[in-house]
């Protein structure tokens, strides 16, 4: 990740047509802090820094929040769902992995890469999910920015999107590669 030098902060804030303290109530920071950044004088926190570059983006149309990427409705399979029928659904949808869903929220994900550890004399086919799904998985808001997204994703295979405590949509590394390139 490259970081913006005062000057690129500067001249995006100018191509904008933003006065520092446009700029500065936007990222709630001062106007004299901005102007010190942008000065050269100091050099500010990540987390400043990242409050101005997004309130830039924002400012500019370019931020992409998980609404704007994000697939919906979201195809997933039940706990108790087979692992045949998981097989079945991600070669009928084209995916590599489905979200495990109980009760409209998600509880665990399952990829190919899960399927194919598994490791039974028994047909692994009947097993339930429950049994080979990972049960760790990150949900966002749909607000959340695409810098976010791609942190967690990071550590994640997918990210679930939850409005109003409702899943909303679903992200993966294929659809922030589409929206940085």
């Amino acid at each position: 990740m490259e970081l913006p030098t005062p000057e690129d902060l500067r001249e995006h804030r100018n191509e904008l047509d933003l006065t520092q303290s446009e700029l500065a109530d936007m990222a709630e920071v001062s106007q004299p802090l901005i102007a010190r950044i942008e000065g050269g004088d100091v050099d500010p926190r990540l987390s400043t820094l990242g409050r101005i570059v997004t309130a830039l983006n924002e400012a500019g149309g370019s931020l992409r929040r998980a609404e704007d990427i994000m697939h919906s409705p979201v195809v997933g399979i039940a706990p108790d769902d087979s692992v045949r029928e998981s097989i079945e659904r991600m070669s009928e949808e084209g995916y590599s992995q489905l979200p495990v869903i109980r009760d409209g929220y998600p509880v665990g994900i399952v990829s190919n890469s899960d399927i194919r550890r598994i490791n039974d004399d028994a047909s692994p086919g009947d097993l339930p999910i429950a049994d080979v799904m990972r049960e760790s998985i990150t949900t966002v808001t749909t607000d959340a920015t695409l810098n976010e997204i791609d942190t967690h994703l990071n550590h994640h295979d997918a990210i679930i999107v939850i409005d109003n405590g409702e899943m909303a949509g679903i992200i993966t590394e294929a659809d922030v590669a589409v929206h940085m390139s």
